[in-house]
């Protein structure tokens, strides 16, 4: 089963940013995030469409 949620750290190891490029996407709305707890999660989902608009 592929993971639907990714931390902070995984996204932008996946996307090659820093989390400061990352925080900066999130609060632009480009990518979507869920809270579980205490911590903020990206959707894979909305990787995936950030990655493909930067084809």
């Amino acid at each position: 089963m592929e993971a639907l949620l990714v931390s902070i750290t995984d996204t932008a190891k996946a996307l090659n940013l820093g989390r400061t490029s990352i925080y900066a996407l999130i609060n632009d709305g480009k990518l979507d995030t869920r809270k579980m707890g205490r911590r903020r999660l990206v959707t894979v989902a909305s990787i995936k469409r950030l990655a493909g608009e930067l084809d």
